[in-house]
């Protein structure tokens, strides 16, 4: 099993991404996702940027993935998505079926990212033919609905699971964030950019609900699922995905590398998380996912 770096999700300023891609390129894991997959409206880091950092990573012997739009709603989105697609140098992840159609018709290999529904093993074969090297488990789905797709002889594609960080719920046209600053989505002023960890909602119990980025609603408390990646070798996961909620998630990742050479490596980030009282594990054990377990 490796460990990849997801597309950061949240709206950081140039300069903490310049950073972070920087730390990422000096880092141990084997791939990294970028690319703006939320809201095409933050306009801070552009396509070219992310190509440039993408070849910094490529040099520093990272494999790169372009990571697209989940949601694809204007004409103007289409068009930026076309130019990930023609990209001519890396694959692309498909977060959205328009990217899917685009990718085929292109013959550009691609993976299938974890925001398109994938319920069974019959359409992740066709997706497959289609060109699909790899896909992304949906997050609500557990180890169980996994082991039935696996079977008993792995499939053709490879398999990736999101196994730490702030869980991607729903993506709406409307923004959110916007919204609670009483600002309109057409002029919203990137206001996200302010909450580089979302907007955390809380019940009129003051219990932790949901974490707001924009118009992707996240789960308030991050999913944790790095007890399970021996189990996950063992079924034949091949990725196991961090998905970056703050700069030092490269040592996170680090040290799951240095878990799966070592299963008894016992690191400093690992001591604080299981201290961590804010993660999540229930919809890998088929229970409501904010429970831990």
């Amino acid at each position: 099993m490796k460990i990849s770096l997801g597309a950061i999700n949240y709206c950081w300023d140039k300069a903490t991404v310049e950073q972070f891609y920087d730390k990422a390129a000096q880092s141990q894991v084997d791939t990294v996702y970028l690319g703006e997959t939320v809201c095409s409206r933050r306009r801070i880091i552009k396509f070219q940027d992310y190509l440039t950092f993408a070849k910094t990573l490529k040099q520093s012997g990272k494999n790169v993935v372009l990571s697209t739009m989940a949601l694809i709603e204007a004409q103007s989105e289409l068009t930026e998505l076309k130019k990930y697609i023609d990209n001519g140098d890396f694959i692309i992840e498909a977060n959205d079926m328009a990217a899917v159609q685009l990718a085929k018709e292109a013959k550009l290999p691609f993976i299938c990212g974890p925001t398109i529904n994938n319920y069974n093993r019959a359409s992740l074969d066709i997706l497959h033919k289609m060109g699909m090297q790899r896909f992304v488990m949906p997050f609500e789905l557990s180890k169980t609905w996994l082991e039935t797709v696996i079977g008993e002889k792995k499939p053709g594609f490879e398999i990736e699971i999101m196994g730490h960080g702030y869980i991607p719920l729903a993506h709406s046209a409307r923004c959110f964030t916007a919204k609670h600053f009483n600002l309109s989505k057409d002029n919203c002023e990137t206001i996200c950019q302010k909450h580089p960890k979302g907007i955390l909602a809380q019940t009129q119990e003051n219990q932790n609900l949901l974490r707001l980025n924009g118009i992707q609603t996240q789960s308030a408390s991050f999913a944790d699922l790095s007890s399970e990646i021996t189990h996950m070798n063992d079924m034949g996961v091949d990725y196991f995905r961090v998905s970056p909620s703050h700069i030092d998630c490269v040592e996170l990742a680090n040290g799951l590398v240095n878990k799966i050479s070592d299963p008894h490596h016992n690191s400093a980030n690992e001591n604080a998380e299981k201290a961590d009282v804010n993660s999540c594990n229930g919809y890998w054990f088929g229970e409501a996912g904010l429970i831990k377990r």
